[in-house]
């Protein structure tokens, strides 16, 4: 079967011979196949003559009429922002408590005992809310400038005496404290080690119930006597020095040199 001209361009595509077929398949980079030898040719379609690429100027915003004006977002010219009168917020939280002392708790409740009642933020709590959401145009960067230093300080060498005097204080107050340290110490001797020597207590038992205390016996002795354990117990102690972890249970250290 011989296939048409038209059908002979979506040769090299997904569909091949068989399938719909549609002109956008030869756009598509997932449909195209490559054809032997020859490199495979990518690109953007053109959009035609009339078509002008980039983003277009808008002429008519911030202009020099406006920036005479004010600039957008700040306030009008006049009276003060400071001076203004403003409306304090509704405290939510008291308009709660509020709910609460009066029985309310669902939420039908809360919401008309809200809109029959009003409770605005104090004074306080809005000039602190003022100053946490302080308007763009009102902040500073940057770091305040250091204050310059006094010529006459730096001419009388008056910061390197202020250094010596602290130097001198501190050296005065080592000695004090050495002198002390010295008169509280005293002879470290046999009846004086004796008297701070504390014989060592073996530490309580886990506490078990009383139930199981005889009950509860293990199912399985791996040791036959009970000095085979011991000395089980022993060699394991013996044997965890030369080997590596934390509890002695790994690998045996090699040995240097």
């Amino acid at each position: 079967m011989k296939c048409s001209k038209k059908d002979k361009k979506f040769v090299y595509t997904a569909t091949g011979y068989l399938g719909e077929k549609r002109d956008t398949m030869l756009e598509n980079e997932l449909l195209l196949r490559p054809k032997l030898g020859i490199p495979r040719s990518r690109g953007l379609k053109y959009p035609g003559e009339g078509f002008i690429f980039g983003v277009s100027t808008d002429s008519g915003t911030n202009t020099a009429a406006e920036a005479l004006r004010g600039w957008p977002g700040l306030p009008p010219l006049g009276v003060p922002q400071n001076l203004r009168p403003k409306t304090p917020e509704r405290d939510f939280m008291a308009l709660n408590c509020q709910a609460v002392h009066n029985g309310l708790v669902k939420a039908p409740e809360y919401n008309l005992y809200r809109a029959t009642h009003d409770i605005r933020v104090q004074d306080a709590e809005v000039s602190q809310k003022e100053k946490e959401s302080v308007p763009l145009y009102t902040k500073v960067y940057g770091m305040p400038t250091r204050p310059s230093t006094p010529i006459f300080d730096v001419l009388e060498h008056k910061f390197q005496e202020r250094w010596l005097q602290r130097r001198r204080l501190q050296d005065l107050a080592a000695r004090r404290s050495a002198v002390k340290q010295k008169e509280c110490r005293g002879y470290v001797t046999r009846s004086a080690m004796l008297r701070t020597f504390q014989n060592p207590v073996e530490p309580p038992p886990l506490w078990q119930m009383p139930r199981f205390a005889e009950t509860a016996k293990p199912h399985l002795q791996t040791f036959r006597t009970t000095k085979a354990k011991k000395d089980a117990f022993d060699h394991f102690c013996h044997d965890k020095i030369g080997r590596q972890g934390t509890f002695g249970e790994g690998v045996y250290k090699s040995a240097v040199y």
